[in-house]
């Protein structure tokens, strides 16, 4: 267990995920970022590239990605983008003391999976099963003293902590799982892409990735179910609102399945269980997921739905939730569980 201040690094530092990040330990009792990595913002200060980070980084520099200037840190976060952790991480492991990565690099079990559901061979399959999976509130135990942890994506967590309550106390069938999910665009990173310019995102809502979504396989394995998963693009910028659909196993009521919610999550610390439908606005900016279900006696289906913030409790705050139960610290330090509004 650590008690001194850490020396943090952050590899890819310069997008969405990497600036939360930024912006969530610059409040962070315990760790100092010492080091931030952007290939294409080389020398430029944080707090130019992104203003609202400048009093909080005054003197910060964007480094080149390298593991030579990571070296000897205590804990690095690659916020890289898909593809690029697995070829870095090889590399980096044995000179910093944990690594916890927000792509789906090392989320997935099966080296199989990879070229099915992201279009190529895995670069370092040996490392597939050295690294613990990161959603604390499903699999905490596996956390503390890992040094490889992959954080879980925003559309599987959302999905997870609605189901997996369900699942383990075999309150639903783990077959024919429908999972309708809707994100907002800062889901597809910061840079520049056509299909998310203001004038194409604004007024429209359009699902994307049927059938052959990348994080199903995710959501299967945090479940052990099969899942359909469908996404959906909403314009605005933030939070994911999912709304999962599956079969009850026998005569089942809607006080059965939010006594499961209950029992999983009242002493979590960023798990909300409410009566009321879980809202993307109520959770944004804050480590907070909010969840709620119902059984529906006329269609025979039981609804489970979940709220957060895709930024925060879908990245960022995550991996930083992972690295505190990994390095056996309180695990909400650093972490708002107070959203903003309006």
């Amino acid at each position: 267990m650590y008690t001194d201040a850490m020396k943090v690094g952050i590899a890819g530092a310069s997008g969405y995920t990497g600036a939360e990040l930024l912006r969530l330990l610059s409040a962070h009792p315990q760790f100092e970022v010492g080091v931030a990595t952007a290939h294409s913002h080389v020398g430029l200060p944080v707090g130019e590239h992104t203003p609202s980070l400048g009093a909080a980084y005054p003197g910060l520099i964007y480094e080149d990605t390298d593991a030579d200037v990571l070296d000897g840190l205590d804990l690095v976060f690659c916020a890289l983008p898909h593809g690029e952790s697995q070829k870095f991480v090889p590399g980096l492991r044995a000179r910093v003391g944990c690594i916890v990565d927000l792509a789906a690099d090392f989320r997935l079990k099966e080296a199989a999976l990879y070229p099915q559901w992201y279009g190529e061979e895995h670069a370092a399959p040996e490392l597939l099963s050295a690294a613990v999976f990161g959603l604390p509130e499903l699999f905490r135990d596996d956390l503390p003293g890992a040094t490889l942890v992959a954080a879980a994506g925003c559309y599987p967590t959302s999905a997870g902590l609605a189901l997996a309550p369900l699942l383990r106390r075999g309150l639903v069938e783990p077959t024919g799982i429908i999972v309708d999910a809707t994100s907002g665009v800062s889901g597809a990173g910061r840079g520049a892409k056509e299909n998310l310019h203001f004038g194409t995102v604004d007024e429209d809502f359009t699902a994307y990735g049927l059938l052959t979504h990348r994080h199903t396989p995710e959501m299967e394995q945090i479940l052990g179910a099969q899942v359909l998963f469908t996404p959906h693009l909403a314009p605005m910028v933030r939070g994911i609102l999912a709304t999962c659909y599956a079969r009850p196993v026998s005569g089942l009521t809607t006080a059965a399945v939010m006594e499961a919610l209950h029992d999983a999550y009242d002493a979590e610390p960023f798990v909300v269980v409410t009566d009321d439908p879980p809202s993307t606005k109520a959770t944004s900016g804050s480590n907070v997921a909010h969840v709620t279900a119902r059984v529906d006696p006329r269609t025979g289906w039981v609804v489970a739905l979940c709220a957060l913030d895709n930024l925060v409790k879908g990245a960022s705050g995550q991996a930083v939730q992972c690295a505190n139960a990994a390095l056996g610290l309180v695990e909400t330090n650093g972490l708002p569980i107070a959203g903003m509004y309006p």
